[in-house]
Order: structure tokens, then sequence, then C-alpha cells
């Protein structure tokens, strides 16, 4: 089980200081959970993540039930020595792998909808991003998902979701009990109540159908679960308040030990800012609080002002397998000829390895030669700057400035 205390309360906004204690160690919050989704970082050793200022990684219970099954893990007495990690670990539950492989993949869409032209015009010089942090287009130009609609590849009952493996094409059935279970094997410290990941332009019948599931599935997630692990509710409904408020109380009336705050958030980001914190306000102060799947640069400090705890996202390491470093400047794309010429650091006030040891010239060769260290080196930093980032804003509450 874990401990969470809070430490801090900001009087600016609903930031606070927390620490997090497990069998595993201790965890400082607010922080970044990089993603581990098939047991490793991808291109990273465990011994490089560990350099990287990371306290805590969050697994893909679906992916790993897949391949190479939770039954290899447990037999490795569980996901901390299958992987070689001695901190503390989270498990998902499989809810927005089953959303990626339906409505996602229908339309092409993720957590939050595309971002106005003049964004997607000064992006549009970056290399394409990888499908699940890509959208094709904005809520309101999609075909509303109205009460009854069904993705194309996947049947979703009152039970549970039916859908083909991608890996072999066997239907496999996953509901809350299945999902617990196969987290339950893995071992993890705090695992996630399996839940429906509802699309940006679902309906508000539809969302409220969804909903009602996801509450039906909390309740039985907590009935199913026998280990001594954390066990995290998630809130959902889509892009209404109502519903996401309703959520929040329900969620938050159920014996869990803490919330993740999931789905999608509309079209744009201050409605993701305006909905997390209308989650907040329904949640109780004691117990900790995730966002899952956002962290996008830019947003994390609006993310930490409204009371966030814990976040995990892909942009670190999907952006460096795509050439991009970020600095205290902006984005840098490797990949691009000029940087051939470039011999400063990938940013002069980086503290971490890469940065000490590697010139802009050499990363973009090896972008360029198509060298899999470039891309290791690359998220390597990544990782840093982003948890060095979070660490800045852990300093900032703690003297009253944010």
């Amino acid at each position: 089980m874990i401990d969470f205390k809070i430490l801090k309360k900001s009087k600016k906004s609903k930031a606070r200081l927390g620490i997090l204690r497990t069998k595993h160690g201790v965890v400082e919050t607010p922080c970044l959970v990089p993603v581990a989704t098939q047991a490793v970082v991808k291109t990273l050793t465990i011994e490089q993540v560990l350099q990287t200022k990371s306290q805590i990684l969050i697994a893909n219970s679906f992916h790993l039930h897949l391949k190479p099954g939770e039954k290899i893990v447990e037999k490795s007495k569980g996901l901390h020595k299958f992987m070689n990690w001695p901190k503390p670990l989270m498990t998902d539950s499989g809810g927005f792998q089953v959303f990626s492989l339906g409505f996602g993949r229908d339309f092409n869409i993720g957590k939050i909808m595309a971002p106005p032209a003049t964004f997607r015009k000064r992006a549009s010089s970056l290399a394409p991003l990888p499908a699940s942090l890509r959208v094709a287009t904005r809520a309101g130009d999609l075909p509303l998902i109205k009460e009854g609609g069904h993705p194309k590849s996947l049947r979703i009952n009152n039970d549970g979701v039916f859908f083909k493996s991608p890996i072999d094409g066997r239907e496999i059935f996953l509901g809350p009990r299945e999902s617990i279970k196969i987290q339950e094997a893995l071992g993890a410290d705090i695992i996630f109540s399996f839940d429906e990941c509802t699309p940006p332009n679902a309906d508000y019948d539809y969302t409220k159908k969804s909903l009602l599931k996801t509450h039906k599935w909390a309740e039985i997630c907590i009935k199913t679960k026998e280990s001594e692990q954390s066990i995290f509710g998630i809130v959902q409904g889509g892009k209404y308040y109502d519903l996401r408020e309703e959520s929040a109380r329900f969620i938050a009336s159920l014996d869990f030990d803490g919330f993740g705050i999931g789905g999608e958030f509309g079209d744009d980001k201050k409605i993701m800012k305006n909905m997390i914190a209308r989650v907040v306000n329904n949640l109780p102060q004691e117990r900790p609080r995730h966002l899952l799947g956002i962290g996008h640069l830019e947003d994390i400090e609006n993310i930490i002002r409204s009371g966030v705890d814990f976040f995990d996202c892909t942009v670190p390491t999907h952006y460096a397998r795509r050439g991009i470093a970020f600095t205290k400047t902006g984005k840098l794309n490797l990949s691009q000829a000029k940087f051939l010429n470039d011999e400063k650091p990938l940013d002069l006030t980086c503290s971490c390895s890469v940065c000490w040891n590697y010139k802009r010239n050499y990363i973009s060769h090896l972008m360029k030669a198509k060298e899999i260290t470039g891309l290791a080196l690359l998220t390597f930093h990544n990782i840093y700057f982003f948890n060095s980032f979070v660490e800045g804003i852990r300093k900032k509450i703690k003297t009253g400035k944010i």
C-alpha cells in the first residue's frame, strides 16, 4: 500500500508539494511519470533511466498481457524484478488502449483535438507525430458518435470489451475483473481501475452511458482486487463539465487509494485546464491525483497549478524518436542539416550527461545516419529535461512562487 502526505499547499494556486511512500521507495510530488510501455523506456536501459531523475514509471498492462503475458512476468517475481526497476511502478488498466483500437483508430483521434490552424502551420515543419499523439481534425468537424454507436474493430458491452489481438488476430475479452487480475500478476505498486475512454466526438448521451459503465466497472475492480497493491479510480465524463463532476463525486465515494483523471478534454487546452479544475474540486484533498496520458511541456505548469500530483506522457520519448530535443530556448529538430555545423550542446543550461558529453553536430549526424544511439541520446536528454523542469516547479511551490 502507499502512504501519501501533503507537505505544502500553494497560496497562489491549487498546486501542492507531497511525498508518496511505497515499498519500493519514495516519490516527491508533483512529478512526471515516464512511460515504459513494454516494461522498457524505449531506447534506454534501466540503468540509464535511473540517471534521468525519474522517480516512478508506468507500464502498459494491455501490451504486457499480449506479450510476454502476465504469467511470464509473475514467474519472474513481478514487474520490478522482470525489468530490473528498483523504484515505484504503476500499471494502467488497458482502457485507453481499447479506445485506441476502437474509435481512436476509426477517426484518427487522440485525447486533445487539433489545435488552431496557426499552431498547425508552425508545427508542420516537424516530422509527423506518432498516431498516439496525433489528431486529424477538430471535434466539430467529425461525425458525432451517438448512443448505440460502436467502433468498427471491437465490441463494447456492459461487461467489458471484445477485440482482436493486434499481434495474432485472435479474439480477446478484457473487462474489469480481467484487468485487475492482469495488473495483480504484474505486481506494480499502483494499479488503475478499468474504464472506457470516450472519444472527443462522442455526444452527451453516449458519454453518459459510457460513464455508467466506467462507474460499474470501478466498483467491480475494488471487489476483485485481492492484492496489497494500491488502486486508483479513474474519472471520466468526456468534454461535459457536469458529467466530469458527477464522475469525480462517484469515484471519490469509493474506497480508492488515489484517483486518475482520464479521457479526452474537447477542442482546446483551455477547456482541459477548466475541466481538471472541476474534477479536482470534487476529489478528496488527502489522496493523490494522476492525470493520465497528458503532459506536453507547455501544459505542465498549468496541470500542476490545477492540483495534479502525477502525470504520465510519452512526449519526451516520442519526440526524441522524431529527432526533437527540448531545450530552454525551444525545440530543436536534430534531423535538420543545419545542426551538422553546430558544436554546442543540446542545452547550455542542462546538466545531463548527454549535454556534458555530446554536441548537436554529432547527434544530428546520428539522426541522419539512422543510428539508434541518436534516439537514445535524445530520449535520455528529454526525460532528464522534463524531470528537471518539474523539479524546478516543486522548488517554486516550496518558495511560494507558484
